[in-house]
């Protein structure tokens, strides 16, 4: 699952305002899960249909179908691929196709003693596309209601996780794009230095340099008082912690660590990152009074 660049965009804008970002991440879960929830309707219609004489679980055959790809396979049992691979340590299609088969017999029987013991419950769901129309009973209807909500949970974790990977590193060469720093004072990885297996390299999401100095420079886009942030910076010895929002105590132990900080929420927000290069002795330039339109033209270069 990618996040597309327009709401990478979108979310950098934010955090340069002092907003909210995370209705940008909503809007996109809200898209995604519509979509596959049409998606899903229209072949449910068409296994109903293809199966109405057969007696057997429709579903399973149609939709736990050996010859999908594992991730539907997992998805339609009320499973997800991560959740499989945590109680298996691997999620290979064969181990996919027994965990969601197995979970899947084991839902169903759920469901039809609820179905048995709930006399009064009386549920039909009717699908209809293009005039054909098909109705799910009690059962058939709980099943389905379950793999949407497994759906939307899996989405939900995937782009929230996405969303912070994709936009860290574009924030930071926003910030300096926006200061005018010369691309020689900041990198994407480490520069001429073989980085050895106990290095935490491959975490850190940018580097500001000045000559020799090769500053770490991390990006948390979390909540306020995330006890893991600051231990996360002091962990990897980074230089520089870009976040979201900033507890009191966050602040107290990053500046005890001399960590240069900036609370993108936080009055001033982004706008502290000039006071971050003057104590790193990066050159830059001041902030134009009106920086939208050398904000467009950051985007264009990073984004295309």
């Amino acid at each position: 699952m990618t996040i597309t660049e327009q709401v990478a965009k979108d979310i950098i804008r934010k955090l340069l305002k002092g907003e909210d970002y995370r209705i940008e991440i909503v809007t996109l879960i809200n898209a995604e899960f519509l979509q596959f929830a049409i998606d899903f309707f229209k072949k449910i219609i068409d296994a109903k249909l293809k199966n109405k004489n057969v007696t057997v679980d429709w579903y399973k055959k149609e939709f736990l179908n050996p010859e999908l790809p594992a991730r539907d396979i997992a998805i339609n049992s009320g499973l997800n691929e991560k959740t499989i691979h945590n109680m298996f340590n691997s999620s290979t299609k064969e181990i996919v196709i027994d965990a969601s088969n197995e979970h899947y017999d084991t839902l169903y029987e759920a469901i039809k003693n609820l179905v048995d013991t709930e006399h009064d419950l009386d549920l039909t769901l009717t699908i209809k596309f293009k005039g054909v129309s098909v109705d799910l009973n009690v059962s058939e209807s709980l099943i389905v209601i379950n793999t949407l909500a497994v759906k939307r949970s899996a989405l939900r974790g995937g782009l929230w996780s996405t969303a912070g990977k994709r936009v860290e590193k574009p924030l930071m060469q926003t910030l300096c794009g926006l200061y005018s720093v010369s691309s020689k004072n900041y990198s994407l990885k480490i520069k001429g230095k073989i980085i050895n297996e106990n290095d935490f390299e491959r975490e850190i999401d940018f580097y500001l340099v000045e000559g020799k100095n090769q500053h770490k420079c991390e990006v948390k886009l979390m909540g306020r008082g995330n006890p893991e942030s600051a231990d996360a910076v002091i962990a990897r010895d980074s230089k520089v912690f870009v976040a979201d929002k900033l507890s009191d105590t966050n602040k107290k132990q990053l500046n005890s660590r001399k960590v240069e900080w900036v609370e993108l929420r936080n009055d001033g927000g982004f706008k502290r990152f000039e006071m971050v290069l003057d104590h790193l002795n990066i050159s830059h330039d001041k902030l134009p009074e009106n920086f939208d339109k050398k904000l467009e033209s950051i985007f264009k270069e990073i984004f295309e």
